[in-house]
């Protein structure tokens, strides 16, 4: 049995366990009807695209460059790494202990209630709570377009409507246009800031003051995976605004700058009777392992290494900016670890020669443009991909 059976088969169950049999049948026969998003490419804006797993399962073993999922090729830190050591004598032992001292952790550095944090295995399987919970009414869920496709597809899955909402010229999400997009079936918007795949981020005041306005209409989910990349975190995020008790998610995850992609710890934030509504629908902490959470906890706010992977992230965003500007094309800015740049051949082409050349790059298509988004790497990655492209750009 495939590992996404089991995964449908558990999802299935928890659903009957958790919201009853009415929803519950309904929310099967969506995930019934629903893609197997393993087997086929996403699809933004109508356009087919390649998503980062399906690039990451037909890859070769070996590739000189590993550019296309947004990871953090700098981490973890040591400290996380000594942790997952120490903690593996011991991990015969359930870490309700240690999920609640990273709970309370991150509490404090944010100035919140414990009662206002959910921890999970990443922020996939609470982006996937926010999708059942904000999908058994019906209705819709407003976003920009591109971005991050994760809980807008969860929930277009369950017979919800998703309202995709343009771009401004320079490629950043329209706040203005989106609240004019809510309407009375609207039951989230959802807000990705900074924006994957443009790496764009929205003005931090004007993002404030949508939220307090338009939160008293409809609940919103600020997915703040990238921020740890932004000069100013703290002066940026819209922590806040949960702490002003607005009807507000704010989404965080180790996968990025942490560098935990693949050990899995992620959290949002939210008022005590949001994360109550959200628990329903996902194991929350006891969904991540007892070496990964003591790792967490040697490596959250470890400031030293943050700055220093920062640091070598945004010296090979500088190489990028430069090859590509040497080659003759266009990029947008980036406040990530990513960069998206037009293409001149066919998106899914030009990611395939490549993938030829051991350099794997992720496609996307939008605004009538082909694009490729580049994932920043170590700077012999980068060189890797420089070589590769100079060769069919």
């Amino acid at each position: 049995m495939s590992t996404k059976i089991n995964r449908r088969d558990l999802i299935k169950k928890g659903a009957l366990l958790a919201g009853g049999l009415p929803f519950a049948a309904s929310f099967l026969n969506g995930l019934n009807a629903a893609p197997k998003h393993n087997a086929i490419p996403f699809i933004n804006g109508s356009d087919y695209v390649l998503s980062d797993a399906i690039i990451g399962r037909d890859a070769p073993a070996e590739l000189k460059a590993r550019l296309f999922a947004n990871e953090n090729p700098f981490g973890p830190s040591p400290k996380a790494k000594q942790a997952i050591e120490e903690a593996m004598a011991t991990s015969y032992q359930y870490p309700f202990m240690f999920t609640n001292q990273l709970t309370q952790k991150i509490a404090a550095f944010e100035g919140l209630n414990e009662k206002q944090i959910m921890l999970a295995a990443g922020s996939s399987p609470l982006l996937m709570a926010a999708a059942i919970l904000f999908s058994k009414g019906g209705g819709n869920i407003v976003t920009g377009d591109p971005t991050y496709e994760d809980l807008p597809k969860k929930t277009q899955a369950f017979n919800e409507q998703w309202i995709k909402v343009p771009l401004t010229a320079d490629y950043k999400l329209d706040l203005d246009a989106m609240e004019k997009s809510i309407n009375a079936n609207t039951g989230l918007v959802y807000i990705c800031n900074p924006n994957n795949p443009t790496a764009t981020v929205v003005d931090t005041e004007k993002l404030k003051s949508f939220c307090e306005r338009v939160s008293k209409r409809v609940t919103i989910f600020i997915d703040e995976a990238y921020i740890d990349y932004l000069p100013d975190p703290q002066g940026t995020t819209l922590m806040s605004s949960v702490k002003k008790g607005q009807n507000i998610i704010v989404a965080r995850t180790f996968s990025k700058l942490y560098g935990f992609a693949g050990l899995r710890v992620g959290y949002i934030a939210a008022q005590p009777d949001m994360i109550k509504k959200l628990s329903d629908y996902t194991e929350g902490a006891m969904s991540i392992s007892a070496t990964t959470v003591k790792a967490a906890l040697a490596a959250y706010q470890d400031k030293e290494f943050l700055a220093s992977a920062l640091a070598k992230t945004i010296a090979s965003k500088n190489y990028l900016y430069e090859v590509l500007k040497k080659e003759g094309y266009d990029y947008i800015p980036s406040s990530a670890n990513f960069v998206m740049f037009p293409v001149k051949m066919e998106a899914e082409k030009f990611v395939a020669e490549m993938m030829k050349r051991g350099v794997g790059v992720r496609p996307w298509k939008f605004n009538n443009k082909e694009w490729c988004r580049v994932s920043i790497g170590r700077m012999d990655e980068m060189e890797a991909f420089a070589a590769a492209f100079k060769e069919i750009s």
